[in-house]
């Protein structure tokens, strides 16, 4: 525990020498995140999250409150173990969204954001028993919803890196007809219900445009 403390000072304290960036308004972010399927049942057993990926420009005020654009793409792969018939391929995923939130700096070096994204999605499942179906890809858009916290720690004047928690609301219910299965494999009722969402993990990494104060 102590030495975890250690690295954790030795980190921070050379960071906190010639951090000065929560005077900054403009910035472009990307975030990297692992998705973790969840709440409809079919979703979560027979999807296997890869990646999660986003990039975007962001505009923070005066009193934190921040608004953004931009875009996103996510892979799921099909967990092959877990359907009732082989079949390989995954779902591709890409949305324009905007974005808002609220930013605070506890000082030079430490701050948060806690926010949304919203956007608009095109979901392709591409399988190979869709490609035998003549339906490859199965398409299906929806509008989705990811709300997220950020703990986002300063490396130098024009740079940062952030732990990412998000969750995201996908605007449709999986179906495991959308692989191209002839059988539902009992994924009936209560277990396909849901919308299709997941839970996300990772890392992000902000470049600021202007150390200006406005």
């Amino acid at each position: 525990m102590k030495k975890g403390w250690f690295l954790f000072i030795i980190v921070i304290c050379p960071l906190q020498n010639f951090s000065q960036i929560n005077d900054v308004r403009h910035t472009y972010n990307i975030e990297l995140s692992l998705p973790n399927a969840m709440t409809n049942k079919a979703f979560e057993d027979m999807m296997q999250g890869l990646i999660n990926a986003s990039t975007y420009y962001q505009y923070t005020f005066k009193n934190g409150l921040n608004i953004g654009a931009g875009i996103r793409y996510s892979y799921f792969t099909i967990n092959e173990f877990r359907v009732p018939e082989p079949v390989s391929g995954g779902l591709h995923s890409g949305a324009a969204f905007f974005k808002f939130g609220w930013q605070k700096f506890f000082n030079e070096t430490l701050a948060i954001d806690i926010g949304a994204k919203a956007g608009y999605n095109q979901n392709y499942f591409l399988t190979n028993m869709n490609d035998t179906l003549g339906v490859n890809p199965f398409q299906i858009n929806s509008f989705y919803a990811e709300p997220a916290f950020s703990l986002i720690l300063a490396a130098d004047e024009r740079t940062s890196y952030r732990f990412y928690l998000g969750y995201g609301i996908q605007d449709f219910v999986f179906l495991p007809s959308m692989l191209g299965l002839t059988t539902n494999g009992g994924y009936v009722g209560e277990k396909v219900k849901s919308k299709s969402s997941y839970l996300l993990f990772g890392f992000g990494f902000s470049y600021y445009f202007s150390n200006k104060k406005q």
